[in-house]
């Protein structure tokens, strides 16, 4: 395996940096705090090609392949602070971009890939209720067929972008006696009849990245907007999900390396008793630590996003790179408070916000519980 990047694409990763770092971090401390979705930064990200790196360029994309394209994303990472919008786009990619890539008709590629690449719409995905969360397949959301159309009840929780979606891939039972076989996909845009956004959703971290409750009141839904054939739901949620653990935090890991960059110059200049902290062995060790993590999530990111493109099954390898960058990026954003101190503590020093921004990756596409249940299942256990 072979990880180096070639020039072409360590000067794009240079370019997504540099714009990064430019375009999508002023304001941030007041966006936190009033949970405003970025959309003009959304847009930016978009002229610069981010949310179509892994859709083929016939559908508005730019073809990247899935080792690039998380390099491009990690990129993105290290320049961007704002990981609410980060994980807006990744969301949007990976639950929404992706599924119909692999499941959708030409005419559904046709109409929607390039408004999503293009950044004009914000997608979303909806699988979790409020009695289903890690069991995903018990859902209770119904769609019956009724002619020419779906006619969908029910509600869906957590749902990220859910507030301010154009359109949503919403995951729905057609005959709750199949279990797993009866869960069908629907594509449903905001304008439907009987589509209802109950309320934003407050949160600890993430702020930035907008979640909602949606509502189905008879929601109408065309039968040319169901994705896939009736009853495959399951396997394309399972699809899906794996590329979306593989990827989805692409970008932390390019947080990870800024939060280290940022501990080591902190503790060159912070003096304390006549010298450095970085003299000390206590603090010098968090930072040997925040590498260590750093380099070992990279590596199982990249050789994850290698043997996708390989065309290899990774449904394990995806589960322990979910796992790995969700529990080092906690870790690490933790060291880094304490190597900061009060500092640390402080909002306007914007490291107490990497970690509240963190934690909630232990527990979206899956939580480290589940990846750790995939894992053993996969060895036998």
């Amino acid at each position: 395996m072979d990880f180096s990047w070639s020039q072409e694409q360590a000067e794009f990763r240079q370019r997504v940096a540099d714009f990064a770092r430019k375009e999508l971090n002023d304001g941030l401390i007041e966006r936190d705090r009033r949970g405003d979705f970025n959309i003009e930064g959304w847009k930016k990200c978009a002229a610069m090609g981010i949310q179509g790196l892994p859709v083929l360029e016939e559908y508005g994309g730019m073809g990247t392949d899935a080792l690039t394209t998380v390099g491009i994303l990690e990129s993105l990472g290290y320049g961007c602070k704002d990981n609410g919008l980060l994980f807006s786009i990744n969301a949007h990619m990976w639950t929404l971009e992706i599924p119909i890539l692999n499941f959708g008709t030409d005419e559904q590629k046709e109409k929607y890939l390039p408004r999503l690449c293009g950044g004009d719409w914000v997608g979303g995905n909806a699988m979790s209720e409020p009695e289903s969360g890690s069991d995903a397949y018990s859902l209770r959301t119904t769609a019956e067929r009724r002619g020419d159309r779906y006619v969908i009840n029910g509600s869906k929780v957590f749902v990220t972008n859910g507030s301010v979606a154009d359109i949503v891939l919403v995951f729905a039972t057609v005959d709750r006696e199949k279990g797993p076989r009866g869960i069908t996909a629907f594509l449903v845009e905001k304008t439907f009849p009987g589509f209802h956004v109950n309320r934003k959703v407050d949160k600890m971290g993430l702020k930035t990245s907008p979640m909602g409750e949606l509502f189905f009141d008879n929601c109408e839904v065309p039968v040319e907007n169901r994705l896939g054939e009736e009853g495959m739901g399951a396997n394309l949620f399972t699809h899906s999900m794996t590329w979306e653990r593989s990827c989805i935090l692409a970008s932390a890991v390019g947080s990870m390396e800024r939060l280290l960059d940022i501990c080591i110059q902190y503790a060159r200049h912070r003096q304390q008793f006549g010298q450095s902290i970085g003299k000390f062995q206590l603090v010098a060790s968090k930072i040997v630590d925040m590498k260590l993590r750093l380099e070992s999530a990279r590596s199982l990111l990249y050789k994850t996003a290698w043997l996708r493109s390989q065309g290899k099954n990774i449904f394990m390898e995806g589960a322990m790179t979910k796992l790995q960058i969700s529990e080092a990026w906690v870790k690490c954003a933790e060291d880094a408070i304490q190597i900061h101190g009060g500092y640390g503590y402080m909002e306007e020093f914007e490291v107490e916000r990497e970690l509240r921004d963190a934690i909630g990756s232990k527990l979206y596409s899956g939580t480290s519980e589940i990846q750790r249940s995939i894992i053993a299942s996969l060895l036998g256990l």
